[in-house]
């Protein structure tokens, strides 16, 4: 049960990937938002991972997978019922966040349940097969829901597993805490974050329209919160992990 989570996180980085063409003659997106319609999740995903993790590990690692089961569910569903572009790229945005939740949750829990070595070595490999078997299968299962359904269907692929996970987990997962965890750093996640996706950004309108004029201020603030990042990041380390 626990390696699902991590084969629909995988899929949803290739399943949407048929489904392009389709969204572009419905949604009418530029260039720059359809690249942010692909890229986002996994940039969201990328940047909050650590810090989810050490958030399960002060709230309790099966209620974070609940959370993000619940979110992951609901923005598959909002992505699947888009009427824009933007409220698209919103949804995968959010279905990052769900999925930077759902992973380490599911990875912690396996390793506090199974405490034989061999048993939590053979749980560990199948969870990190489901992560190239969704990603391999994902055009597959998203050519078909094509073939069948509109384009949306591809993101309610992830509705089901969720409600199942949602339904059983609470009975079958048990509970688990780290007394010991520090706080989560969402300031340095917001200042990296911030800092990059102006830079993507940027990148994206070169690669739609070439070089041109840059918009005022969007590399200067980039510039300026990566400076600012590696500053919060340097004073944290200095004074220790956060309590």
């Amino acid at each position: 049960m626990l390696a699902l989570p991590a084969f629909v996180i995988a899929l949803d980085f290739s399943v949407l990937n048929l489904a392009v063409p389709v969204i572009s003659r419905e949604l009418m997106p530029t260039g720059t938002e359809l690249l942010w319609i692909v890229d986002i999740y996994g940039f969201i995903l990328a940047g909050f991972l650590v810090t989810m993790g050490t958030l399960g590990d002060r709230i309790g690692r099966r209620r974070l997978l609940m959370l993000g089961a619940a979110g992951f569910g609901l923005a598959s569903a909002a992505a699947a019922y888009s009427v824009s572009a933007g409220m698209l790229i919103g949804a995968r945005a959010v279905l990052g966040l769900a999925g930077a939740t759902l992973m380490p949750s599911t990875l912690s829990l396996i390793s506090n349940m199974f405490r034989d070595g061999k048993q939590r070595t053979l749980a560990i490999a199948v969870w990190s097969t489901s992560l190239p078997l969704g990603g391999a299968v994902g055009p597959l299962i998203g050519g078909a829901m094509l073939q069948m359904f509109w384009w949306g269907a591809v993101f309610l692929l992830a509705v089901p597993v969720m409600v199942i996970l949602l339904a059983t987990g609470p009975i079958l997962l048990p509970e688990y805490r780290n007394a010991a965890a520090g706080r989560p750093d969402f300031l340095s996640v917001g200042l990296s974050l911030a800092a990059i996706l102006p830079v993507v950004y940027g990148l994206t309108e070169i690669a739609e329209g070439g070089f041109g004029p840059v918009p005022p201020g969007r590399d200067g603030t980039g510039a300026g919160l990566v400076h600012a990042a590696s500053r919060v990041s340097s004073v944290r380390l200095a004074s220790g992990p956060p309590r």
